[in-house]
This record gives structure tokens, C-alpha cells and sequence, in this order.
């Protein structure tokens, strides 16, 4: 017969004949192999079910190892060779599929529970045997005496023999016998073991209701228990077992011994602590990894109402410049001296420091005054990092940016706390780094929100939440409305409508200006020519539209307005793009070279916000612009009478600059009649502001337009 039996029965019964084999050659009994081999089946299923019940119950291994006894298989080797027959095939045979280690440390009990039972019973069959000879005639001493002997050399041999300690002592904790290999488990000093009572075997880790079974156990109140524990070898280093004690009584049910069986678990147990090390602990430097410091400071923010904890968020400046310039290698270095600075900056109870990954570190600090010691633990992390680091005869200067959360135990989980560290790490990195900043929870919800817009930019340009408004633009000559500007705007589904300084840099940090930036032009363009229709008799009214850097710098931005133009049908003269002056500051021909395209077109080139770029002034006549808009801040001074004089000559000679390079200029916040009367006396040319408008839907300037051509 090859191959596995395909139904359990047949399974448990093909264990049974293995079974039959192997005890066969070494029992004494009358019994054919088959006959053997049909007492042992209900013992084998005896043991399926106990290696698939939902709850360990010794008592079945017990039952079978007694079974064995009274099957007439005495023979120390039938027991051995049974153990090794359970040990081989009964998972293989009665398991289940995906439980294999559970089964087979079920099946490992098991094996110890028959090793009891098959030595309580067959102390029970020699205690019997011998009051039987006690009660035969004189004249049958002799054969007595030798079946005693003979009884006593079985158990003797399967005691000996058995690969598991086993240890049998008294109900005051005598030690009376132990077996090789429980020597062996203690270093194999008898005298070590012997010497010694059962309560002394104490260890500081044993579980608190260790000893409580034991009580039990030898008061008769209870007829095994199995923990797992630990004790100390003469050599000091401690031996972690799996124990099962169980009680044996004489024949009138009285308790008389205790049995214990121990298995060593010491190489199993350090097996688990180091891959439990390894899964807890960074490779690189050794310190604590992501998830033991979640473990630590779940633990430190659910702690009692007298606890605060301090947590500090350390991101190294500068760190992708050290890996990208000296490679890799170097990189993980300066992490290792890193880390070894920072865990002797958090040496008190109570603080540790874990690595999170990449150059982010975190130092946890606990007890009843955090306020003061976080502070202190911040100085002494920044302290540490001032001395360079030698890297390959280099030296090399460590900067770093924390953020620091402190509280009380209680109000926040660990998830908010890290959340609120690594904002107030960006902001002291934003402000310039080398420093640290306190959490600050208006900040951190500012933060919170600028992450849920930019996270919901994309869809909102796809569910067109996106709208634009515009703010006339008008001749200050005549006062007739010369055209607008597009202002786009965004009505968000929780904060209402949103100006552009809310999302215009989030939408550049995220490279969405660019599908942004072309949906304004497109739809502004498309205005305009409606514009237009409507006021054909009256002069094209042009349209103003922003330029980010970031459209500037974008290959199709040449191709994408000219399809838009000639798509939408606007003549490229009827088209004005604004341009921040710091944004052309430095620039050089290649950023130039789309805005001269776009000029020599026809589109006008706004220069927006001047005179807040500090440019030179020289820098003019070599680039694309046809119009400049002077600051707001330059003409406030403009809104009452009289008239700021400094202002008035910055303007009048910015002005009369513009003039002499055939500039036009805009001037943009104009709030006041008297403001708007004092820059057309000084020449400029165009004007907006709340004075004339605010910002606001096409049909405004469309009514605006009309009051201007009724006049």
C-alpha cells in the first residue's frame, strides 16, 4: 500500500498498523500483529481526538499510555517506540491542514501525558503485583520475588530511557528520583538536583499562579497542571521548560507522589526573543524600530491621570544632499553615529529613541514633569549634533529640525501624537532648520487642512468645483472699462468658496498648476470672446490671466495657448498674461524664450506685483513685457489728501521709467476717487481695484461695460 489514505478513517487506521509494527517485535503477548494491531486502533483514535479537541486535556495521553500497560506492553522499548510512532505520524495522519505547529506542540503533550500514564500504570501493576505476592503461599516466594524484579527493571528502563526529564518527588517536595535526562537539562549535577526541595526552584519569572497550582496539586485538590517555566541550573543561566506535574496516589486514592515532565524550551524560547529583537529593532543602528516605539508611546499616551509624556520628531537637514553627493554608505554612517548620540542623550528611566526610517528619529520621554525634561532632552539632541561627523577624512556638519509634542496621558492616541511631532517638525524646518518648535494646535489644523486640499485638488478640478470671477480693469484717461482679470476661485464642498493664496501654492508644491492654469486660460479666453459678441461696437474687451513659475517652466505652455486661441477664436492682442516679478528674477534665456514666442504673437506680458522683487531696473529692456503693474504698496499712501510725496515721486519716476521703454502701466488696489485722480495726474495708464469693482461674475462687467457705453 503506497500514498495516504484518502478518508480519515482509513488514515487513522493506516496509523494504527504502523503503530502495531513497531510495538510488535518488543511485546510479550499471545496476540497476532493483526489482533495487536485492532486493540491499538481505539487508542489511536483516542489520540486524534485529543490532538484536534479544542482544549488540551491530558487525560486521553494519560489513558493510552495506561492502555499500553495493560495491552501487556510493558517493555520499556514498546514505550519508546510508541513515543516515536506518535511523535512521526499522528500529526501526518489525524491533522489538519495549516495547524501544523499548533498540532505538533498539541502532539508533544501528548507524548508527555502517555509517558505519565504509562508510568503511573505501571507503578500501579508492580504495587499490585506485589500485594499479590504479599497474599501467596511461602512456598511461591521465589517466583514472587522474581516477577518483582523483573517489573521494577521495565520501569527502571522506560524512566531511563525516556527523552524528556522526568522528576519524582514527594508531597513535601522531597526530590526522590530524577532520570538522565533531566540531569542532562540541569548541567547533569544528581547531587545539584537532588540536594534541593521542589518549592525552592523559584524563579523571577515565574507566573503568578505557578506555585498556586502546585499548592493545589499536592493537597489532592487538583490532578496535574502544565505551565511553562523557568528555573536556574547550578551555573546560574536559567533552563525554560515546558512542565507537566501531575499527581500519582497509592492504592486506596490517597495522594502520594508528584511527577513532573519537562521539556526543554531554552533554544526554542531564545529562537523567539531574537526574532522578536530583530522584528522590533532597526538593522542599521540597532535602536528600536517603528513598532516597538508604538508599543512604548501607546502605552506612555493611555498611561494614568498623574502621567504626561514629552516626544521629540528629529528629521536630519540636508541628509538627501549627503547620500546623493558621498553615496549610500556614507549615508548610513553618519545614521549609525546618529543614533549612537542620540541614545546617550536619552539615557533617565522613563526615555527612549527609536529610528522611524530614513533620517527621522524619535526621543519618548515619561513621568510626572515632561514639560521641563522634553525641553532638556530637545537641547541635549541638539547639543549632540554640533560636533561633525568624520566620515572618509571627511567632516561632515549635522543640523537637524524637531518637533516636540508634550501633554498628558489620556487625551490623544499615539497616531495623533506622531501626526502633530512631524508638523511641528516641517514648520521648524520650514523656518529654516537647525532648530526645534512646540506644537502649536492652531498650526497643526492649519496643517491638516492645507494636507485635506491638497489631497482633494485633483477631484475637485474633476467634479468642477473650480470657478472664476473677474475685477475690471479701467483706462484712467476716459474711465472706460479696458477689460479684467481672471480670478479663479474654489468653492470647496466643507469651506466654502477658497481664494487663490488658499490653493495656487499648494496646486504648484503638487504640479496640478499646470492642468489648473490651462482650465483658467480656456475658460477665460472663451469669456472673452463673449465678451466681445456682446460688445462689438464698443472695442475688444481684453482678458488678464496669471502665470505661475511653474507654468513657465512647462513645455506645452506656447503650444497650449495658441490651440486655446485659435480654438476659442480670440485674437492673441485681446490676451494679457501676468507674470510675477520675482518669478523672472535671475532668468535666464531659456525661461525667457516662451514668454518672447508668446509676445511676438501678439499676447501682452504682464510684469505683476513690480517693485516688490527688488530686480534691477536695467533688467527691463531684455525681457518680453509690455505692461507693468506696480504694487499696491506703493500707491496707499495715495488714498487720502494730500497725498504721501515720497510716494508720489516713486510712482512718477516709475512711471515716467515705463513710459521711456514704451511700457503701459497698471496700477492695481486703487480704493479711493482721490487715489484713482492722483495716478491718472502722474500718467498711468490702467487701474483696478474695490474703487471701481470687486472681483465677481462675467455679467458684471458686462453690466459695467454697458454703463460705460451709455456713459
Amino acid at each position: 500500500m503506497t500514498g495516504e489514505p484518502d478518508g480519515p478513517e482509513d488514515r487513522l487506521r493506516r496509523f494504527a498498523t504502523i503503530w502495531s509494527r513497531a510495538v510488535f517485535p518488543v511485546t510479550s503477548t499471545s496476540l497476532t500483529r493483526p489482533e495487536l494491531e485492532q486493540q491499538l486502533l481505539p487508542l489511536a483514535r483516542r489520540l486524534s481526538d485529543a490532538l484536534k479537541a479544542r482544549t488540551f486535556d491530558a487525560a486521553a495521553g494519560q489513558a493510552v499510555g495506561a492502555a499500553l500497560v495493560a495491552a501487556h506492553c510493558t517493555d520499556p522499548e514498546a514505550l519508546s517506540r510508541s513515543l516515536d510512532c506518535v511523535d512521526a505520524y499522528l500529526v501526518l495522519y489525524c491533522g489538519e491542514d495549516g495547524l501544523q505547529e499548533a498540532l505538533r506542540i498539541r502532539s508533544a503533550r501528548l507524548q508527555h501525558a502517555m509517558a505519565a500514564g504509562f508510568a503511573g500504570a505501571l507503578r500501579e501493576r508492580t504495587l499490585a503485583e506485589q500485594e499479590a505476592i504479599s497474599q501467596a503461599a511461602l512456598n511461591a516466594r521465589s517466583t514472587v520475588a522474581e516477577a518483582l524484579h523483573a517489573s521494577e527493571a521495565r520501569f527502571r528502563a522506560v524512566f531511563e530511557g525516556a527523552a524528556i526529564g522526568i522528576g519524582i518527588a514527594d508531597l513535601e517536595g522531597n526530590i526522590l528520583q530524577v532520570n538522565g535526562a533531566l540531569l542532562r537539562m540541569f548541567g547533569g549535577s544528581e547531587q545539584g538536583v537532588r540536594g534541593r526541595k521542589v518549592p525552592e526552584w523559584t524563579h523571577p519569572e515565574d507566573a503568578p499562579q505557578v506555585w498556586r497550582l502546585y499548592e493545589e496539586l499536592v493537597r489532592g485538590e487538583r490532578e496535574h497542571y502544565h505551565v511553562e517555566k523557568a528555573f536556574y541550573r547550578p551555573d546560574g543561566t536559567a533552563l525554560w521548560t515546558n512542565l507537566t506535574v501531575s499527581l500519582l496516589r497509592d492504592a486506596d486514592g490517597r495522594p502520594q507522589y508528584q511527577l513532573a515532565l519537562m521539556e526543554d524550551t531554552t533554544e526554542r524560547r531564545l529562537l523567539n526573543l531574537r526574532l522578536r529583537y530583530e522584528a522590533t529593532h532597526d538593522a542599521l543602528t540597532g535602536l528600536p524600530n517603528r513598532t516597538l516605539f508604538f508599543e512604548r508611546l501607546e502605552k506612555a499616551v493611555s498611561g494614568g491621570n498623574d502621567q504626561r509624556f514629552g516626544l521629540c520628531y528629529l528629521d536630519l537637514d540636508g541628509f538627501k544632499t549627503i547620500n546623493d553627493s558621498l553615496g549610500h554608505a556614507a549615508g548610513d554612517r553618519l545614521l549609525v553615529e546618529v543614533a549612537d548620540r542620540l541614545q546617550s542623550c536619552a539615557t533617565a528611566p522613563g526615555e527612549m529613541v527609536a529610528r522611524l526610517g530614513g533620517d527621522e528619529f524619535v526621543a519618548l520621554t515619561t513621568g510626572p514633569d515632561t514639560e521641563r525634561e522634553v525641553d532638556a532632552l530637545a537641547d541635549r539632541i541638539m547639543n549632540a549634533l554640533v560636533t561633525p561627523v568624520r566620515i572618509d577624512g571627511r567632516e561632515l556638519t549635522v543640523r537637524g529640525s524637531i518637533g516636540i509634542v508634550e501633554g498628558p496621558a489620556g487625551e490623544r492616541g499615539p497616531a495623533e501624537v506622531l501626526r502633530s511631532a512631524d508638523i511641528t517638525m516641517y514648520r521648524a524646518k520650514s523656518a529654516g532648520g537647525n532648530r526645534f518648535e512646540l506644537a502649536d494646535p492652531e498650526a497643526d489644523a492649519r496643517a491638516i487642512t492645507r494636507h485635506g486640499l491638497t489631497t482633494a485638488l485633483p477631484a475637485a478640478l474633476d467634479r468642477g468645483e473650480f470657478f472664476i470671477e473677474y475685477q475690471p480693469l479701467v483706462h484712467l484717461g476716459d474711465g472706460s472699462v479696458h477689460g479684467a482679470e481672471a480670478l479663479v476661485r474654489w468653492l470647496h464642498p466643507q469651506h466654502g468658496v477658497l481664494g487663490p493664496d488658499r490653493f495656487i501654492p499648494l496646486a504648484e508644491h503638487t504640479g496640478l498648476i499646470v492642468p489648473l492654469g490651462r482650465w483658467v486660460l480656456e475658460q477665460s479666453v472663451r469669456q472673452a470672446c463673449q465678451w466681445q459678441e456682446r460688445h462689438a461696437d464698443s472695442g475688444p474687451l481684453r482678458i488678464n490671466v496669471n502665470l505661475s513659475p511653474c507654468q513657465l517652466t512647462h513645455p506645452g505652455l506656447v503650444q497650449d495657448t495658441v490651440d486655446i486661441l485659435e480654438r476659442e477664436g480670440l485674437d492673441a492682442e485681446a490676451l494679457c498674461l501676468e507674470v510675477t516679478e520675482s518669478a523672472l528674477i535671475g532668468a535666464d534665456d531659456d525661461l525667457l524664450k516662451p514668454l518672447r514666442r508668446l509676445a511676438e504673437m501678439g499676447v501682452d506680458i504682464a510684469l505683476d506685483d513690480f517693485g516688490t522683487g527688488y530686480s534691477n531696473l536695467a533688467n527691463l529692456r531684455r525681457l518680453p513685457v509690455s505692461i507693468l503693474k506696480l504694487d499696491r504698496s506703493f500707491t496707499q499712501g495715495m488714498q487720502q489728501f494730500p497725498a504721501d510725496p515720497v510716494d508720489l515721486k516713486i510712482v512718477e519716476g516709475i512711471v515716467s521709467l515705463a513710459h521711456s521703454l514704451d511700457l503701459a502701466v497698471t496700477v492695481e488696489g486703487v480704493e479711493t476717487g482721490a487715489q484713482a485722480e492722483q495716478l491718472r495726474i502722474l500718467g498711468c495708464d490702467t487701474a483696478q481695484g474695490w474703487y471701481y469693482a470687486r472681483p465677481g461674475p462675467p455679467d458684471r462687467l458686462h453690466e459695467l461695460a454697458l454703463v460705460d457705453a451709455t456713459g
